[in-house]
């Protein structure tokens, strides 16, 4: 914690806002994450995308549905 006479050193002001050396120091790793980012994110999509496709295709031909649903027996009575 700094004392009333010293001054503490931040990237930002009082008013939260980024310092211009914040902006210098942040400025050759801009371009990096944001492609980054966008590979994570058309990643995401794809498996998204794929596994939408996957389970569309998928028409349960082999599941058996009755026809009349079955009736729970009646418990018996005591």
């Amino acid at each position: 914690m700094a004392g009333p006479g010293i001054q503490r050193s931040s990237y930002y002001d009082s008013k939260h806002r980024q310092s211009p050396a914040l902006i210098r120091a942040r400025r050759p790793y801009l371009f990096k994450n944001a492609v980054v980012g966008l590979g994570f994110t058309a990643l995401a999509l794809g498996i998204y995308a794929y596994t939408i496709n996957a389970i569309g295709q998928d028409d349960f031909d082999d599941v058996k549905v009755p026809d009349v649903p079955v009736r729970a027996t009646q418990p018996a009575n005591k």
